[in-house]
Parts: C-alpha cells; sequence; structure tokens
C-alpha cells in the first residue's frame, strides 16, 4: 500500500504509538481499532504494519517502554547512602515521573488484563524490578533501625498505590502546588515505615 502523502518513517512511528497510547487510555484497548489508530495518525490502515505487527505488539511496546524508562529514571537518581533518604527521593520521583505521563500510568494499570501471558510475564517482571528497589531501601532502612515494619512487601505494594493515588486526582490549579503533595506524601510515607 502507498505511504500517505506527507508521512515520514522517522515522523509516522513516534506519531502512531502517541496515538494508540491516546485512545488506548481514553477508549481502552478492546474498543480500539487498527483502523482509528491509522486515522488518527492520517495513514492508510495497512501503513500500521510498518511499525507494528499487530494491536497486541502495539500495547505490549507501549507498556514495555513506559516500564523501561521508569526504571532507567530512577536508576539515574543521584544515590543516597541512608535508607530514609532514599525513601524520601523515591517519593518525590515516583509522584513527579508518573504526573508527567498520566495515559502511560493508566495503560500501565488499567491495560495488563489485556496482555497475552506470555506479555504479562515479560511486564510483570519489569514491575516486579521497579518494586523491588523500593523494597531493598525498606529492608535497609530496617536493617539499619530507621524504619520499623512488619512485612516489606506490603509496605512497597501499599507505598505504590498511595504515591499512584496522586495521578488521578492531583490537577496543577488545585488548591495544593506539587511540591505541597509531595512534601503531604512524604510526611504520611514516612510515618507509615518509621521505627
Amino acid at each position: 500500500m502507498a505511504r500517505t502523502q506527507g508521512s515520514h518513517s522517522d515522523i509516522t512511528g513516534p506519531r502512531i504509538r502517541e496515538a494508540a497510547l491516546r485512545l488506548f487510555a481514553q477508549q481502552g484497548y478492546a474498543a480500539v481499532s487498527m483502523r482509528q489508530i491509522a486515522k488518527e495518525v492520517g495513514v492508510q490502515a495497512g501503513a500500521l504494519y510498518n511499525y507494528t505487527p499487530d494491536k497486541q505488539s502495539l500495547l505490549f511496546n507501549l507498556m514495555e517502554g513506559h516500564m523501561v524508562e521508569l526504571q532507567a529514571a530512577w536508576e539515574a537518581a543521584p544515590p543516597a547512602a541512608a535508607a530514609l533518604e532514599r525513601l524520601r527521593a523515591f517519593t518525590g520521583f515516583h509522584i513527579r515521573f508518573h504526573l508527567e505521563r498520566p495515559d502511560a500510568v493508566f495503560i500501565a494499570y488499567m491495560e495488563l488484563r489485556n496482555l497475552t501471558e506470555e506479555n504479562f510475564t515479560v511486564i510483570e517482571s519489569l514491575r516486579r524490578n521497579y518494586e523491588n528497589g523500593l523494597e531493598a531501601i525498606l529492608k535497609d532502612g530496617v536493617a539499619q533501625g530507621a524504619f520499623c515494619i512488619p512485612d516489606t512487601k506490603i509496605a512497597t505494594l501499599a507505598v505504590i498505590a498511595m504515591l499512584n493515588g496522586v495521578n488521578t486526582w492531583y490537577r496543577s490549579e488545585g488548591r495544593l502546588t506539587l511540591d505541597e503533595v509531595e512534601k503531604v506524601h512524604w510526611g504520611m510515607v514516612q510515618k507509615a515505615v518509621s521505627a
């Protein structure tokens, strides 16, 4: 099939991913067709298959890209020795990273059910790596005597769930600034783990 006039591979590929991300977040993966994505991008439906084998691969690549970017950004953050400092850094990092990517976060959590078993296993492994990073901080804090946590795995999941909630309600024009929201959440996280 001929390429739509004005279409270029280095531009079209990212535009397909952006359109799919937006449509999956707005309508849900199951409700979106490849034809809709193509229309949104302004290419013929058959042209999408030059960039992705199928819709499942597109969903998987969006989720994998998000998790890889998340892990890389956290690993690039300046390290701190004390567990308390690392936990504070994690709290701020998690809130800010996710607020900048609401559609990717929504898809990463809400569309897991639509992955094939093989793809689900890969994404779950990437999620576990990120969660394990937080759990390592919590375990270090327990070992340093800074934290009192009966179950670090449950605490890990609870902290992430609380921080993820910011994405659903925070608005920049709301009564609190992002710095204030981060400060409040840090206080709650700190109280939840303190010895």
